[in-house]
């Protein structure tokens, strides 16, 4: 039965429910994610109602990321739906685990280079889509975002980006 119970314990870990034994070591921690565990509180939700808004989240997400290839011949409309569908797609996984666990990922140092670029990229591609209006620079952000998602999704499975790296290098190598 102890088994049982650690192993329920570590499930709830994996999709950030909180567990007893680390709620007061959380409470203890004045770490900067303070509005982060203030959110968490607030926002408690069940295992189903987290597996039903990541669904959505997710499946709105790829929605918006597909029917973005219909205006593919405009870069501002395709642009807005793209980047989008790609935060949505990035928001679902914060269903799953909760918003601080997804923020420590994001940040861990394996990943944090990625995750910025990633970002940055987005908000060009919106400010450029929105604001500027400039089908080139939109773009060029757009492929810099597609790249980053890529190296970002990369970042999260072991030896990925050491693998395509060492393809790339292989398959662009000038020396013979």
């Amino acid at each position: 039965m102890e088994k049982m119970n650690h192993a329920f314990e570590k499930m709830k870990m994996l999709v950030g429910m909180d567990v007893d034994d680390e709620e007061s070591a959380v409470e203890n921690d004045s770490s900067s994610f303070a509005f982060i565990d203030d959110f968490n509180r607030q926002c408690t939700l069940t295992t189903k109602q987290r597996l039903y808004g990541f669904a959505i989240c997710f499946s709105v997400g790829i929605f918006c990321t597909l029917l973005s290839l219909l205006v593919f011949f405009n870069p501002i409309k395709f642009g807005i739906t793209f980047t989008f569908g790609n935060l949505l797609s990035l928001g679902s996984t914060a269903f799953l685990i909760g918003p601080k666990r997804q923020v420590t990922m994001m940040l861990d140092p394996a990943r944090i280079y990625a995750t910025a670029i990633y970002l940055a990229s987005m908000i060009i591609a919106l400010f450029s889509a929105l604001y500027v209006h400039n089908k080139l620079l939109t773009l060029l952000a757009l492929i810099l975002e597609f790249g980053a998602l890529i190296w970002y999704s990369l970042s999260y499975i072991p030896f990925a980006r050491s693998v395509v790296s060492k393809i790339m290098l292989a398959c662009f190598d000038t020396e013979f």
